[in-house]
């Protein structure tokens, strides 16, 4: 694992390049506003840029090097009239100005310096208008010849690119240079910054390159700023390089940066780097909030790693972190893919102890846990609980129950919904309809799911793929293949449709019995020809626990030659588990080893769980014991798989062994 993290870093290090800004062509500069004007002048540089005659012009400039002046020297004890001079009336009067002429007219009572240059930065800091404060910089060197000024400079830059003046905040840079001036953090830190914002990654990382060529050391403000601007890019090779330059700086990464690169990792998949993160932050002594906690929860759903989300929570409850409620809407979840419905419902119910809010997505949530456990009571009275108590119900909400209903074939009750959300205000969409034509064709009334499907189309309603698809296998199993090649003539698809391309539709799509007709006529004519079709029928039915089918496919893949992944070898051990076929399950990982299948620690976890659930603790204790000696397992969360199956099955004394061992090797730390 380590070796190929380093080598990534190489890599994303590698693959970064740094272009400069482009040199701008000399001219004279002039600028025209409605509000202030600046005249031209020799001692600018422009660059119009004009596609049409009708195109507005825009004006680029640099200044080019100066021929040097004689300034007249100044007091040694000089004496300044700051006190006396009110700042406010004199900033309303450079506001009043029309042009450059207009405001070195009202200063030229000071062009001898009565004012001290902090004075005059200060007078500058306050001029938001980037124009005039150009023109006031002007002025400070040119007319009063004060002595070049970083701060200035800084300030106007900062003024220029907030107006979104980009080559005017370049030719600034170049002319700061010119007089002597060394770029400081805080002038590369605005220009990356501002750049970034606008989405010009490109550019502000040449500035990044620039200000490391300069020996300007970084702070953690612009390495996070860049970290983030790369991961709202989704250029995550870019952000992990930036966030290890920030560390090789000396650096040490705050909550918030930590927080933004759980996310980074997670994006990327590298799911044990960013667990390995969370290890790190503790080590530097960053404590991991919620949003670090919840982050990887995430990470973990998206991907379908919900044994590893469950060992994260578990970590989450024993570091005493306080739980929020996103944490709790993904746990929800989480237990009901792990076929833990009464774990997701006590989570649920126990929310308001903590002082935690459920919203729709909590009910919404639970509600799918309990269609998906087919406890439709359980359902029902959550669905007419949120209407008593005035909760929040949206179109999710009535989709939800329409399939609940579906899976306890009362058909018109599922209808029934469909008419009642359109009195509330509630729009049906797409999936509401696509699922109450497939109920409707599961309880043989081809009728009227044919009726419906004619009056959405009669009405303008914007029928998608799987609408679509849910009518063809309707049609299809109803024998009515004319109509259905219809329907894929409508699609502009031919009639040899691929039927790889519908069973991905509609596994995607969640429609399983429609998905498993098209299956099987596929595989009985020999036409899947896509691993990732057996991949995602396996995942279709492991999430709607229909286990028999996962062993169906699976046996499916292996006669038809297909190797399995790490993720379809989890879930049909989750089968053979949950249909009690612990021999097979054994079999299948002690083949897969021999096989050299390098396994995620999911699966070893999993076989672990399935040992525990044939309460043979002798292969618990083998494989725990050879698992320990791995170095490339997370041994905080093989101790708390094991000892929670110990825990399980009334074994205290060995669960509290396990423990014991942990907090003895400086694992629980860990």
């Amino acid at each position: 694992m380590t070796s190929s993290f380093s080598s990534l870093q190489t890599e994303t290090v590698a693959a970064f390049s740094f272009s400069f800004l482009p040199l701008i062509n000399p001219q004279i500069y002039t600028i025209t506003t409605k509000r202030f004007t600046v005249k031209p002048r020799n001692h600018f540089i422009l660059q119009a840029v004009s596609s049409s005659s009708s195109s507005p012009t825009k004006d680029v400039w640099r200044r080019p090097k100066t021929s040097p002046f004689y300034r007249s020297k100044q007091p040694q004890n000089p004496t300044f009239l700051d006190h006396s001079v009110d700042m406010d009336e004199l900033l309303d009067s450079i506001s009043k100005t029309q042009n450059e002429k207009d405001l070195f007219t009202l200063l030229s009572p000071y062009k001898t310096r009565q004012l001290s240059i902090r004075f005059m930065v200060s007078l500058l800091s306050r001029e938001a208008d980037w124009q005039r404060s150009l023109a006031l910089l002007d002025w400070i060197n040119e007319e009063a010849r004060y002595s070049p000024s970083l701060v200035a400079y800084n300030v106007v830059i900062r003024n220029a690119v907030k107006a979104k003046q980009w080559a005017v905040s370049h030719g600034l840079f170049e002319e700061m240079r010119e007089k002597g001036l060394a770029p400081d953090r805080f002038t590369y830190s605005t220009l990356i910054t501002y750049f970034g914002k606008e989405g010009m990654f490109d550019s502000a990382l040449s500035w990044l390159q620039k200000m490391e060529n300069d020996g300007v050391s970084g702070d953690l403000v612009l390495y996070s700023n860049l970290i983030e601007l790369s991961r709202k890019l989704r250029d995550y090779s870019k952000a992990i390089s930036i966030f290890n330059k920030l560390k090789s700086s000396g650096i040490v990464p705050d909550l918030v940066c930590y927080n933004s690169m759980i996310n980074v990792f997670g994006k990327a998949k590298l799911f044990r780097e960013a667990r390995l993160l969370v290890k790190e932050m503790r080590d530097v002594g960053v404590i991991p909030d919620t949003v670090s906690y919840s982050t990887v929860l995430s990470m973990f759903v998206e991907n379908s790693k919900f044994v590893e989300a469950l060992s994260v929570f578990a970590e989450m409850n024993e570091v005493k972190c306080p739980l929020d409620l996103t944490t709790c809407n993904i746990m929800i979840d989480v237990y009901g893919q792990l076929d833990m419905a009464r774990e997701a419902d006590r989570l649920f119910w126990s929310m308001r102890k903590m002082g935690i809010e459920p919203n729709v997505v909590s009910y919404n949530t639970l509600l799918k846990v309990y269609g998906e456990a087919e406890l439709f009571g359980e359902a029902i009275h959550l669905f007419r609980l949120m209407q008593r108590k005035d909760i929040e119900q949206n179109v999710v909400t009535y989709n939800t129950m329409i399939k609940t209903y579906g899976k306890s074939l009362e058909h018109e009750k599922a209808n029934n919904l469909v008419q009642e959300m359109q009195k509330r205000g509630i729009e049906p969409n797409a999936i509401t309809y696509s699922t109450l034509i497939s109920i409707w064709g599961k309880a043989g009334k081809l009728d009227r799911a044919a009726m419906l499907f004619q009056k959405l189309r009669s009405s303008g309603v914007e029928i998608d793929q799987v609408l679509y698809q849910t009518m063809i296998v309707v049609y299809e199993r109803a024998g009515l293949v004319a109509h259905a090649k219809r329907l894929l003539h409508e699609l502009k698809q031919p009639d040899n449709l691929p039927r790889d391309t519908a069973i991905t539709i509609l596994a995607r799509a969640g429609r399983i019995e429609e998905a498993t007709w098209v299956f099987r006529q596929a595989c009985d004519a020999g036409e899947v020809r896509d691993i990732s079709v057996f991949g995602l029928m396996i995942d279709l039915y492991s999430r709607n626990k229909k286990h028999t089918n996962v062993i169906e496919v699976f046996e499916k893949m292996r006669s038809a030659g297909y190797f399995p992944d790490s993720n379809v070898i989890a879930l049909v051990l989750n089968a053979y588990g949950k249909l009690r076929e612990f021999d097979k399950a054994d079999a299948l990982y002690r083949e897969m080893q021999e096989e050299r299948c390098v396994f995620p620690d999911e699966v070893h976890f999993q076989m672990l769980s399935l040992y525990g659930a044939r309460k043979d603790f002798k292969m618990i204790e083998s494989l725990f014991e050879k698992l320990d000696s791995d170095p490339n397992i997370n041994k905080k969360e093989l101790h708390l798989v094991v000892a929670s199956i110990y825990e399980r099955a009334n074994r205290l004394n060995d669960a509290s062994q396990i423990m014991k061992r942990m907090s003895e090797g400086g694992i629980l730390k860990s």
